[in-house]
């Protein structure tokens, strides 16, 4: 996450072989922006390699299907299911980087790579599975997406950050209390130092209480950080 404060800022940082790759949103470090640069949107995971049972819908997770247990092996599963975790929210063709942002409150992304599928796993029968992303939500809490959560593949306001060193920044959760079980990139064994309370097109645009400037992407790309 890279950003500027009143002089520096933070940005937030950014498939599964014939199937689905999990992308637990897994923050890297957030670097100064240089003078007069602008912000650009990013999203950051990490994947796992999980595999896809077939007959649960007629794309492999397509809105409103559900992903099962787990952190380095997702299966789609009915959502009636005891073994469901999270529920699809949004999905894109192509890759994060060039298809549209998910939503705000996602808890992380699972990546769908380009392959030919199982016997029975077709979505459509030409032999193979499109590339992909699914944003997911937990359907039960804690949620990490959600503002001051500490994690999520979007920094959004009421978001808290730390200052990690070497101009970098941060997300962890603004209740260092609280657990995100895993499942989100924030760091919430650290204290918050800066919370986003505002988004705006332009850093003129922030209240004149911002001591720091977060690069959120979007429509309004830059988030205006306050001390907690």
């Amino acid at each position: 996450m890279r950003g500027v404060r009143r002089a520096g800022g933070v940005r937030p940082a950014a498939g599964l072989a014939a199937a689905a790759v999990l992308a637990v949103s897994l923050l890297s470090g957030c670097q100064v922006w240089p003078a007069g640069s602008g912000p650009e949107p990013e999203e950051r995971t990490t994947t796992t390699a999980p595999t896809r049972p077939a007959g649960y819908g007629t794309v492999f997770l397509g809105i409103d299907e559900c992903s099962s247990f787990g952190t380095t092996s997702f299966t789609e599963v009915p959502c009636a299911s005891e073994r469901a975790a999270a529920r699809v929210v949004a999905r894109h063709d192509g890759t994060v980087p060039q298809g549209p942002p998910c939503p705000a409150t996602t808890d992380f992304v699972l990546h769908i790579s380009e392959s030919r599928p199982a016997p029975g796993a077709d979505e459509d029968g030409d032999g193979s599975v499109p590339q992909g992303y699914a944003c997911m939500r937990k359907l039960q809490p804690p949620h990490p997406g959600d503002p001051g959560g500490g994690g999520g593949p979007r920094t959004i306001v009421g978001d808290c950050v730390y200052g990690a060193g070497r101009g970098e920044v941060r997300e962890t959760a603004c209740d260092t209390d609280g657990d995100t079980d895993g499942d989100s990139d924030s760091d919430s064994g650290h204290a918050p130092e800066y919370r986003v309370t505002a988004a705006v097109e332009k850093r003129t645009q922030c209240p004149v209480s911002t001591d720091l400037y977060v690069q959120l992407g979007g429509s309004r790309p830059v988030g205006c950080a306050r001390p907690v």
